[in-house]
């Protein structure tokens, strides 16, 4: 098992106050990581991460806006003088629904912002450090709307499958340094944020006849995919996405 051991290794988690950013934040924990969580409210990352600690994990927070490339180059930079950064998981996203003849422009572009441009940006500024090193993990969070289209979310998707080839054109440009490039493309998970759907009885039957799972995911879910993306077990997996769905994006 010393394969999937992180102990010694920090990891820096975007958008992890709450929801799926917080549960891989807790896997990685669990699995030796000390964890670094990220959001722009001060007083939800410091509530969570009091519960992490609570549980023995070894936790700080790191508040900044990812979707400011200043903010992020400073914060990334603050970071590495306290250690190395060796794990960097993409988290960090929003959701906007509309028809997409009304979608506003404005929307588009903060959704844009903070779904792909955020990824670029962290990313960037984290693999510097990681090159220099030899070494590194980088996890970018896409979706099961990389693959799929909805109505009313398609610049969602739009750019969740950015975010899978991003993640692709990362691997081709820095594995030959020794980092390993891939992503977690979940399905419907319940979290704070799809309350809503969860609730939707009509949606909830829809979701849960077309995945082969006949059910909701539940975060802690993902925490074996993201354990064996950040350790050692994955050392020669590079450029790939990992669907964890339930079957969702296997079937028709």
């Amino acid at each position: 098992m010393t394969l999937f051991d992180l102990t010694g290794r920090r990891a820096l988690i975007t958008g992890s106050s709450q929801g799926i950013g917080f549960a891989l934040a807790r896997a990685l924990g669990s699995a030796g990581a000390a964890v670094i969580l990220n959001g722009r409210d001060a007083d939800k990352l410091n509530a969570s991460a009091a519960v992490l600690r609570n549980e023995g994990i070894a936790v700080v927070t790191a508040a900044f806006d990812v979707t400011d490339r200043a903010a992020v180059g400073d914060a990334i930079a603050a970071q590495e003088q306290q250690g190395p950064l060796d794990i960097l998981v993409n988290n960090a996203g929003i959701q906007r629904r509309a028809p997409l003849e009304d979608f506003p422009e404005a929307t588009w572009h903060e959704l844009m912002r903070t779904n792909l441009d955020s990824v670029f940006y962290v990313a960037q500024a984290v693999a510097r450090g990681m090159i220099g090193r030899k070494r590194g993990k980088i996890i970018n969070i896409c979706s099961v709307q990389s693959e799929l289209g909805r109505p009313s979310i398609a610049p969602y998707a739009a750019s969740k499958g950015a975010v899978k080839m991003l993640t692709k054109g990362m691997c081709a440009d820095w594995a030959r340094h020794g980092l390993q490039v891939n992503g977690i493309g979940p399905g419907y998970f319940e979290t704070e944020l799809t309350a809503a759907l969860v609730a939707d009885p009509a949606f909830s039957d829809w979701l849960c006849k077309r995945t082969p799972a006949g059910r909701w995911g539940r975060v802690e879910e993902l925490a074996g995919a993201a354990i064996f993306l950040a350790s050692d077990a994955s050392n020669f997996v590079n450029g790939q996405i990992v669907y964890v769905d339930g079957g969702l994006t296997s079937v028709v």
